[in-house]
Protein backbone atom coordinates (compact mmCIF):
# COMPACT_ATOMS: atom_id res chain seq x y z
CA UNK A 1 0.00 0.00 0.00
CA UNK A 2 1.92 3.06 -0.99
CA UNK A 3 1.93 6.32 1.42
CA UNK A 4 -1.29 8.24 -0.53
CA UNK A 5 -3.29 4.98 0.83
CA UNK A 6 -3.24 6.82 4.43
CA UNK A 7 -7.23 7.51 4.16
CA UNK A 8 -8.27 4.70 5.87
CA UNK A 9 -9.86 5.72 9.45
CA UNK A 10 -7.73 3.10 11.02
CA UNK A 11 -4.16 4.15 9.89
CA UNK A 12 -5.03 7.94 10.78
CA UNK A 13 -5.89 7.20 14.21
CA UNK A 14 -2.89 5.06 14.90
CA UNK A 15 -0.99 8.18 13.06
CA UNK A 16 -2.59 10.26 15.50
CA UNK A 17 -2.46 7.79 18.39
CA UNK A 18 1.27 7.40 18.28
CA UNK A 19 1.98 10.76 17.50
CA UNK A 20 0.89 11.57 21.05
CA UNK A 21 2.32 8.86 22.93
CA UNK A 22 4.88 7.16 21.16
CA UNK A 23 6.59 10.01 18.94
CA UNK A 24 8.40 12.00 21.61
CA UNK A 25 9.76 8.99 22.86
CA UNK A 26 10.80 7.74 19.87
CA UNK A 27 12.56 11.42 18.83
CA UNK A 28 14.47 11.51 22.66
CA UNK A 29 16.16 7.84 21.67
CA UNK A 30 17.05 8.73 18.81
CA UNK A 31 18.71 12.49 20.04
CA UNK A 32 20.42 10.20 22.87
CA UNK A 33 21.97 7.81 20.24
CA UNK A 34 23.18 11.03 17.94
CA UNK A 35 24.59 12.40 20.80
CA UNK A 36 26.52 9.22 22.17
CA UNK A 37 27.75 8.52 18.46
CA UNK A 38 28.83 12.08 18.03
CA UNK A 39 31.06 11.45 21.59
CA UNK A 40 32.76 8.77 20.12
CA UNK A 41 33.39 10.18 16.56
CA UNK A 42 35.03 13.03 18.76
CA UNK A 43 37.03 10.47 20.70
CA UNK A 44 37.79 8.50 17.68
CA UNK A 45 38.95 11.15 15.49
CA UNK A 46 41.05 13.33 18.49
CA UNK A 47 44.47 14.45 17.86
CA UNK A 48 44.18 13.61 14.15
CA UNK A 49 46.23 16.03 11.58
CA UNK A 50 45.13 16.54 8.52
CA UNK A 51 47.72 13.88 6.90
CA UNK A 52 46.41 11.63 9.45
CA UNK A 53 42.65 12.06 7.85
CA UNK A 54 44.36 10.89 4.47
CA UNK A 55 45.23 7.18 5.76
CA UNK A 56 43.07 4.71 7.93
CA UNK A 57 42.32 4.33 11.17
CA UNK A 58 44.17 1.72 13.25
CA UNK A 59 44.70 0.58 16.32
CA UNK A 60 42.03 1.56 19.09
CA UNK A 61 40.55 4.14 16.69
CA UNK A 62 39.57 1.19 14.28
CA UNK A 63 38.04 -0.65 16.83
CA UNK A 64 35.27 1.65 18.10
CA UNK A 65 33.74 1.21 14.29
CA UNK A 66 31.92 -1.74 15.15
CA UNK A 67 30.76 0.50 18.61
CA UNK A 68 29.23 3.08 16.56
CA UNK A 69 27.37 0.93 13.69
CA UNK A 70 25.90 -0.83 17.40
CA UNK A 71 24.88 2.62 18.42
CA UNK A 72 23.26 3.20 14.61
CA UNK A 73 21.28 -0.03 14.64
CA UNK A 74 19.84 0.93 18.49
CA UNK A 75 18.92 4.28 16.91
CA UNK A 76 16.99 2.04 14.56
CA UNK A 77 15.47 -0.27 16.61
CA UNK A 78 14.37 2.32 18.73
CA UNK A 79 12.32 4.40 16.02
CA UNK A 80 10.51 0.44 15.21
CA UNK A 81 12.54 -0.41 12.82
CA UNK A 82 13.01 -4.29 12.65
CA UNK A 83 15.83 -5.03 10.43
CA UNK A 84 16.19 -8.46 8.70
CA UNK A 85 19.34 -9.95 6.66
CA UNK A 86 19.51 -12.60 4.13
CA UNK A 87 23.19 -13.94 2.26
CA UNK A 88 26.53 -13.56 3.48
CA UNK A 89 28.23 -10.17 3.76
CA UNK A 90 32.18 -10.30 2.50
CA UNK A 91 34.30 -8.02 3.95
CA UNK A 92 36.80 -9.12 1.79
CA UNK A 93 35.59 -6.93 -1.42
CA UNK A 94 36.64 -3.62 -1.42
CA UNK A 95 33.36 -2.05 -2.55
CA UNK A 96 29.81 -2.71 -1.62
CA UNK A 97 26.87 -1.87 -4.44
CA UNK A 98 23.63 -1.23 -3.05
CA UNK A 99 20.03 -0.57 -4.65
CA UNK A 100 17.34 0.12 -5.14
CA UNK A 101 17.88 4.09 -3.48
CA UNK A 102 14.80 5.11 -2.30
CA UNK A 103 15.32 7.07 1.16
CA UNK A 104 17.16 8.27 3.90
CA UNK A 105 16.39 5.09 5.42
CA UNK A 106 18.87 3.23 2.96
CA UNK A 107 21.67 4.50 6.03
CA UNK A 108 20.99 0.59 7.21
CA UNK A 109 22.55 -0.74 5.04
CA UNK A 110 25.77 1.28 6.22
CA UNK A 111 25.57 0.35 9.39
CA UNK A 112 24.35 -3.37 9.40
CA UNK A 113 27.53 -3.58 7.12
CA UNK A 114 30.28 -2.51 10.06
CA UNK A 115 30.12 0.84 9.01
CA UNK A 116 31.94 1.00 5.54
CA UNK A 117 33.36 4.41 4.46
CA UNK A 118 30.91 6.46 1.87
CA UNK A 119 30.69 8.86 -1.14
CA UNK A 120 29.39 12.09 0.32
CA UNK A 121 29.77 15.61 -0.32
CA UNK A 122 31.95 17.96 1.71
CA UNK A 123 29.60 20.18 2.68
CA UNK A 124 28.38 17.08 5.09
CA UNK A 125 31.48 18.34 7.32
CA UNK A 126 29.53 21.40 8.38
CA UNK A 127 26.73 20.04 9.62
CA UNK A 128 25.95 19.29 13.10
CA UNK A 129 26.48 16.26 14.97
CA UNK A 130 25.83 14.23 12.15
CA UNK A 131 29.29 16.32 10.16
CA UNK A 132 31.70 14.36 13.11
CA UNK A 133 29.60 11.01 12.73
CA UNK A 134 30.40 11.42 8.84
CA UNK A 135 33.53 12.36 9.31
CA UNK A 136 34.35 9.31 11.26
CA UNK A 137 33.39 6.62 8.67
CA UNK A 138 36.88 8.43 6.20
CA UNK A 139 34.05 9.06 3.27
CA UNK A 140 35.11 10.20 -0.09
CA UNK A 141 34.51 13.65 -0.08
CA UNK A 142 33.10 15.32 -3.43
CA UNK A 143 33.29 19.17 -3.99
CA UNK A 144 30.80 20.37 -6.31
CA UNK A 145 32.64 23.79 -6.65
CA UNK A 146 35.77 21.71 -7.82
CA UNK A 147 35.84 21.29 -11.72
CA UNK A 148 37.97 18.10 -11.33
CA UNK A 149 35.77 16.77 -8.25
CA UNK A 150 34.57 13.58 -10.44
CA UNK A 151 38.17 12.86 -11.82
CA UNK A 152 39.64 12.89 -8.14
CA UNK A 153 36.78 10.78 -6.51
CA UNK A 154 37.03 8.08 -9.42
CA UNK A 155 41.03 8.28 -8.41
CA UNK A 156 40.52 7.68 -4.66
CA UNK A 157 38.03 4.93 -4.94
CA UNK A 158 40.62 3.18 -7.24
CA UNK A 159 43.36 3.87 -4.83
CA UNK A 160 40.85 2.38 -1.69
CA UNK A 161 40.16 -0.68 -3.67
CA UNK A 162 43.38 -1.55 -4.51
CA UNK A 163 45.12 -0.59 -1.29
CA UNK A 164 45.08 -5.01 -0.11
CA UNK A 165 42.05 -4.42 2.64
CA UNK A 166 43.95 -1.22 4.19
CA UNK A 167 40.98 0.95 3.83
CA UNK A 168 37.73 -0.06 4.92
CA UNK A 169 35.30 -1.01 2.30
CA UNK A 170 33.16 1.28 0.13
CA UNK A 171 29.81 1.63 0.05
CA UNK A 172 28.02 3.33 -2.81
CA UNK A 173 24.24 3.47 -4.32
CA UNK A 174 25.24 3.63 -7.81
CA UNK A 175 21.90 5.24 -9.19
CA UNK A 176 22.84 8.29 -7.70
CA UNK A 177 19.15 9.35 -6.89
CA UNK A 178 16.51 8.19 -5.05
CA UNK A 179 13.91 6.42 -7.13
CA UNK A 180 10.44 4.67 -6.17
CA UNK A 181 12.15 0.98 -6.37
CA UNK A 182 9.70 0.03 -9.25
CA UNK A 183 12.92 -0.73 -11.53
CA UNK A 184 16.52 0.15 -11.49
CA UNK A 185 17.86 3.08 -13.32
CA UNK A 186 20.89 3.30 -14.96
CA UNK A 187 23.96 2.65 -12.76
CA UNK A 188 27.04 5.82 -12.67
CA UNK A 189 30.05 3.79 -13.32
CA UNK A 190 32.21 4.75 -10.47
CA UNK A 191 32.34 2.10 -8.50
CA UNK A 192 33.27 -0.23 -11.21
CA UNK A 193 36.28 1.59 -12.03
CA UNK A 194 38.85 0.22 -10.28
CA UNK A 195 37.77 -3.33 -11.69
CA UNK A 196 37.76 -5.28 -8.30
CA UNK A 197 35.24 -7.52 -7.28
CA UNK A 198 32.30 -6.07 -6.09
CA UNK A 199 29.14 -7.58 -3.54
CA UNK A 200 25.97 -6.33 -4.39
CA UNK A 201 23.38 -5.70 -1.87
CA UNK A 202 19.71 -5.21 -2.39
CA UNK A 203 17.70 -3.47 -0.30
CA UNK A 204 13.61 -4.17 0.41
CA UNK A 205 11.12 -2.53 2.41
CA UNK A 206 8.28 -5.19 2.82
CA UNK A 207 5.79 -3.31 4.33
CA UNK A 208 1.52 -2.34 4.10
CA UNK A 209 2.23 1.09 4.17
CA UNK A 210 4.93 2.70 2.24
CA UNK A 211 6.48 5.81 4.53
CA UNK A 212 9.69 5.53 3.38
CA UNK A 213 9.75 6.60 -0.36
CA UNK A 214 11.59 10.04 -1.03
CA UNK A 215 11.23 11.17 -4.34
CA UNK A 216 11.35 14.69 -5.91
CA UNK A 217 7.62 13.63 -6.77
CA UNK A 218 6.37 12.79 -2.84
CA UNK A 219 6.40 14.07 0.37
CA UNK A 220 9.41 15.79 2.06
CA UNK A 221 11.65 14.57 4.07
CA UNK A 222 10.15 15.67 7.40
CA UNK A 223 6.82 14.08 6.67
CA UNK A 224 8.03 10.81 5.67
CA UNK A 225 10.09 10.97 8.85
CA UNK A 226 7.18 11.63 11.00
CA UNK A 227 4.63 9.05 9.34
CA UNK A 228 7.57 6.62 9.77
CA UNK A 229 8.01 7.22 13.40
CA UNK A 230 4.25 7.27 13.98
CA UNK A 231 4.11 3.26 12.69
CA UNK A 232 4.23 0.46 15.54
CA UNK A 233 6.74 -1.25 12.94
CA UNK A 234 8.79 -0.59 10.00
CA UNK A 235 10.30 -3.98 8.02
CA UNK A 236 13.50 -3.28 6.03
CA UNK A 237 15.70 -6.48 4.56
CA UNK A 238 18.52 -6.49 3.32
CA UNK A 239 20.29 -9.10 1.03
CA UNK A 240 23.93 -9.73 0.10
CA UNK A 241 23.86 -11.08 -3.22
CA UNK A 242 27.22 -13.52 -4.17
CA UNK A 243 30.57 -11.46 -4.67
CA UNK A 244 30.61 -10.65 -8.09
CA UNK A 245 33.73 -10.80 -9.95
CA UNK A 246 33.92 -8.88 -13.31
CA UNK A 247 35.26 -10.42 -16.56
CA UNK A 248 38.55 -8.82 -18.33
CA UNK A 249 35.75 -7.44 -20.61
CA UNK A 250 34.30 -5.61 -17.62
CA UNK A 251 37.10 -4.89 -16.40
CA UNK A 252 38.26 -3.07 -19.63
CA UNK A 253 34.48 -1.25 -19.80
CA UNK A 254 33.23 -0.23 -16.25
CA UNK A 255 29.48 1.05 -17.98
CA UNK A 256 29.43 -2.30 -19.11
CA UNK A 257 30.38 -3.89 -15.57
CA UNK A 258 27.82 -1.65 -14.16
CA UNK A 259 25.19 -2.88 -16.50
CA UNK A 260 25.82 -7.04 -16.14
CA UNK A 261 25.99 -6.12 -11.95
CA UNK A 262 22.31 -4.24 -12.30
CA UNK A 263 21.44 -6.92 -14.11
CA UNK A 264 22.14 -9.74 -11.34
CA UNK A 265 20.41 -6.72 -8.84
CA UNK A 266 17.06 -6.26 -10.77
CA UNK A 267 16.74 -10.04 -11.08
CA UNK A 268 17.24 -10.55 -7.56
CA UNK A 269 14.59 -7.85 -6.69
CA UNK A 270 12.29 -9.52 -9.37
CA UNK A 271 11.85 -5.53 -11.34
CA UNK A 272 12.70 -4.39 -14.69
CA UNK A 273 15.45 -2.20 -15.72
CA UNK A 274 15.11 1.26 -17.19
CA UNK A 275 17.11 3.69 -19.44
CA UNK A 276 16.93 5.99 -17.34
CA UNK A 277 19.48 7.86 -15.72
CA UNK A 278 20.47 10.36 -12.72
CA UNK A 279 20.77 13.12 -15.22
CA UNK A 280 17.10 12.38 -16.56
CA UNK A 281 15.60 12.31 -12.76
CA UNK A 282 17.75 15.89 -12.45
CA UNK A 283 16.04 17.42 -15.30
CA UNK A 284 12.68 16.11 -14.36
CA UNK A 285 13.10 17.77 -11.10
CA UNK A 286 14.28 20.77 -12.77
CA UNK A 287 10.95 20.94 -14.68
CA UNK A 288 9.06 20.37 -11.78
CA UNK A 289 10.59 23.01 -9.85
CA UNK A 290 10.24 25.40 -12.82
CA UNK A 291 6.17 24.75 -13.25
CA UNK A 292 6.56 23.33 -16.62
CA UNK A 293 4.26 20.90 -17.83
CA UNK A 294 4.50 16.75 -17.03
CA UNK A 295 7.80 17.18 -15.99
CA UNK A 296 8.12 13.21 -16.95
CA UNK A 297 6.91 13.67 -20.48
CA UNK A 298 10.67 15.62 -20.99
CA UNK A 299 12.25 12.37 -20.85
CA UNK A 300 9.84 10.49 -22.92
CA UNK A 301 9.78 13.26 -25.40
CA UNK A 302 13.86 12.60 -25.58
CA UNK A 303 13.56 9.00 -25.83
CA UNK A 304 10.93 9.44 -29.00
CA UNK A 305 12.27 12.11 -30.80
CA UNK A 306 15.33 9.57 -30.95
CA UNK A 307 12.99 6.91 -32.08
CA UNK A 308 12.28 9.12 -34.85
CA UNK A 309 15.62 10.01 -36.12
CA UNK A 310 14.48 14.14 -35.23
CA UNK A 311 18.45 15.63 -34.69
CA UNK A 312 19.57 19.51 -34.22
CA UNK A 313 19.80 20.15 -37.73
CA UNK A 314 15.77 19.30 -38.35
CA UNK A 315 13.96 20.30 -35.32
CA UNK A 316 13.68 24.37 -35.85
CA UNK A 317 12.10 22.90 -39.42
CA UNK A 318 9.70 20.41 -37.22
CA UNK A 319 9.13 22.84 -34.36
CA UNK A 320 7.65 25.57 -36.85
CA UNK A 321 5.35 23.22 -38.79
CA UNK A 322 4.31 22.14 -34.87
CA UNK A 323 3.92 25.25 -33.53
CA UNK A 324 1.67 26.39 -37.06
CA UNK A 325 -0.35 23.23 -35.93
CA UNK A 326 -0.61 24.51 -32.31
CA UNK A 327 -1.80 28.20 -33.55
CA UNK A 328 -4.73 26.53 -36.28
CA UNK A 329 -5.91 24.10 -33.41
CA UNK A 330 -5.55 26.84 -30.49
CA UNK A 331 -3.20 23.82 -29.21
CA UNK A 332 -6.28 21.53 -28.14
CA UNK A 333 -6.02 17.82 -29.66
CA UNK A 334 -6.98 14.51 -29.32
CA UNK A 335 -4.70 11.26 -29.81
CA UNK A 336 -5.53 10.58 -33.07
CA UNK A 337 -4.53 13.96 -34.34
CA UNK A 338 -1.30 13.53 -32.24
CA UNK A 339 -0.49 10.43 -34.03
CA UNK A 340 -1.23 11.76 -37.24
CA UNK A 341 1.02 14.87 -36.63
CA UNK A 342 3.90 12.95 -35.56
CA UNK A 343 3.51 10.10 -38.17
CA UNK A 344 3.55 7.38 -35.57
CA UNK A 345 -0.10 4.86 -35.63
CA UNK A 346 -2.19 5.30 -32.33
CA UNK A 347 -1.00 1.49 -31.50
CA UNK A 348 2.39 2.32 -30.80
CA UNK A 349 2.28 2.13 -26.76
CA UNK A 350 5.06 5.14 -26.26
CA UNK A 351 2.81 7.11 -27.65
CA UNK A 352 0.22 6.47 -25.91
CA UNK A 353 2.40 6.94 -22.84
CA UNK A 354 3.71 10.04 -23.88
CA UNK A 355 0.00 11.97 -24.73
CA UNK A 356 -1.26 10.54 -21.48
CA UNK A 357 1.58 12.55 -19.82
CA UNK A 358 0.65 15.72 -21.04
CA UNK A 359 -3.38 14.22 -20.60
CA UNK A 360 -2.96 15.22 -17.01
CA UNK A 361 -6.91 15.64 -16.45
CA UNK A 362 -7.67 12.33 -18.87
CA UNK A 363 -10.20 14.17 -20.88
CA UNK A 364 -8.92 12.52 -23.74
CA UNK A 365 -7.38 16.35 -24.84
CA UNK A 366 -4.26 17.56 -24.62
CA UNK A 367 -2.56 21.18 -25.25
CA UNK A 368 -0.01 20.93 -28.02
CA UNK A 369 1.64 23.85 -26.67
CA UNK A 370 3.06 22.54 -23.60
CA UNK A 371 4.16 19.62 -25.70
CA UNK A 372 5.94 21.87 -27.98
CA UNK A 373 7.38 23.44 -24.99
CA UNK A 374 9.08 20.11 -23.92
CA UNK A 375 10.22 19.76 -26.74
CA UNK A 376 12.11 22.98 -27.56
CA UNK A 377 13.97 22.41 -23.65
CA UNK A 378 15.33 19.29 -24.58
CA UNK A 379 16.11 19.73 -28.45
CA UNK A 380 18.77 22.40 -28.07
CA UNK A 381 21.84 21.49 -27.07
CA UNK A 382 22.98 23.46 -23.80
CA UNK A 383 24.97 27.11 -23.94
CA UNK A 384 25.64 27.47 -27.35
CA UNK A 385 26.25 30.93 -28.69
CA UNK A 386 22.52 31.21 -29.76
CA UNK A 387 21.68 30.29 -26.21
CA UNK A 388 23.78 32.75 -24.26
CA UNK A 389 22.89 35.39 -26.67
CA UNK A 390 19.23 34.26 -26.65
CA UNK A 391 19.72 34.73 -22.54
CA UNK A 392 21.33 38.08 -22.67
CA UNK A 393 18.36 39.73 -24.67
CA UNK A 394 16.08 38.52 -22.33
CA UNK A 395 17.87 39.73 -19.32
CA UNK A 396 19.05 43.35 -21.22
CA UNK A 397 15.61 45.18 -20.82
CA UNK A 398 15.60 47.83 -23.31
CA UNK A 399 18.43 47.01 -25.63
CA UNK A 400 21.60 48.96 -23.73
CA UNK A 401 23.93 46.65 -24.27
CA UNK A 402 24.53 45.37 -20.84
CA UNK A 403 22.50 44.22 -17.95
CA UNK A 404 22.39 45.66 -15.02
CA UNK A 405 21.03 43.64 -11.00
CA UNK A 406 17.39 45.48 -11.78
CA UNK A 407 17.16 43.92 -15.35
CA UNK A 408 18.08 40.41 -13.83
CA UNK A 409 15.76 40.79 -10.57
CA UNK A 410 12.65 41.65 -12.85
CA UNK A 411 13.37 38.90 -15.31
CA UNK A 412 13.53 36.08 -12.55
CA UNK A 413 11.03 37.45 -10.75
CA UNK A 414 8.55 37.27 -13.67
CA UNK A 415 9.58 33.77 -15.09
CA UNK A 416 10.69 31.98 -12.32
CA UNK A 417 9.62 33.72 -9.03
CA UNK A 418 12.78 34.23 -7.33
CA UNK A 419 13.15 36.32 -4.58
CA UNK A 420 15.08 40.19 -5.01
CA UNK A 421 17.66 38.27 -2.67
CA UNK A 422 18.07 34.97 -4.59
CA UNK A 423 18.51 37.47 -8.09
CA UNK A 424 21.09 39.41 -6.30
CA UNK A 425 23.18 36.37 -5.31
CA UNK A 426 23.19 35.39 -8.67
CA UNK A 427 24.26 38.48 -9.94
CA UNK A 428 27.31 38.61 -7.43
CA UNK A 429 28.41 35.49 -8.33
CA UNK A 430 29.08 37.28 -11.84
CA UNK A 431 32.82 38.71 -12.31
CA UNK A 432 32.41 41.84 -13.59
CA UNK A 433 34.63 44.92 -14.15
CA UNK A 434 31.72 47.17 -12.86
CA UNK A 435 29.71 46.53 -9.63
CA UNK A 436 26.61 47.76 -11.29
CA UNK A 437 26.16 46.06 -14.71
CA UNK A 438 27.70 42.60 -17.14
CA UNK A 439 29.13 43.25 -20.05
CA UNK A 440 27.52 40.47 -22.72
CA UNK A 441 31.40 38.82 -22.53
CA UNK A 442 31.22 38.82 -18.80
CA UNK A 443 27.63 36.98 -19.34
CA UNK A 444 29.17 34.72 -21.32
CA UNK A 445 32.31 33.76 -19.42
CA UNK A 446 29.80 32.86 -16.74
CA UNK A 447 27.05 31.13 -18.43
CA UNK A 448 29.87 29.01 -20.15
CA UNK A 449 30.64 27.66 -16.73
CA UNK A 450 27.16 26.78 -15.52
CA UNK A 451 25.79 24.62 -18.34
CA UNK A 452 22.51 23.98 -15.87
CA UNK A 453 21.51 27.53 -16.75
CA UNK A 454 20.56 26.77 -20.73
CA UNK A 455 17.60 24.75 -19.66
CA UNK A 456 16.46 27.86 -17.71
CA UNK A 457 17.45 30.19 -20.26
CA UNK A 458 15.21 28.14 -22.87
CA UNK A 459 12.63 28.26 -20.22
CA UNK A 460 12.57 31.84 -20.53
CA UNK A 461 12.14 31.99 -24.30
CA UNK A 462 9.44 29.38 -24.25
CA UNK A 463 7.31 31.40 -22.07
CA UNK A 464 8.24 34.51 -23.09
CA UNK A 465 7.01 33.32 -26.57
CA UNK A 466 3.76 31.91 -25.21
CA UNK A 467 2.66 35.12 -23.78
CA UNK A 468 3.60 37.09 -26.63
CA UNK A 469 1.28 34.67 -28.95
CA UNK A 470 -1.69 35.42 -26.30
CA UNK A 471 -1.07 38.75 -26.07
CA UNK A 472 -1.58 39.09 -29.95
Amino acid sequence: MRLDALNSTYDKVKVAVLTVFVLPLRIVGLCLCVLFGWVFACIGLYGLSEEDHNRPLRGWRSRMRPLQAANARVAYYLSGWVIRKRGQHSTEVPVMVAAPHSTFGDAIVLFCSGLPSIICRSQTIGMPFFGKLIDYTQPVYVSREDPNSRQNTIREIQRRAHSGGEWPQILLFPEGTCTNRSCLIQFKPGAFYPGAPVQPVVVRYPNRLDTVTWTWEGPGAWKILWLTLTQFVSFCEIEYLPVYVPSDEEKENPRLYAHNVRAKMAEALGVPVTDYTYDDCRLMSKARANNLPCETGLVEVTKLMHQLGINMSTIEAEMESFAEIARKTDGLIRLTEFAAYLGIPTSEPGLVELFNLYDSDRDGVIDFREYLLGVSLISKPCNTEETIRLAFRLFDLGGKGHVTQRDVTKALAHTLSMTEQESARLFQQVQKAHDDYITFEEFRAHAQKKPEYAKIFLTWHGRMTQEKEKSQ
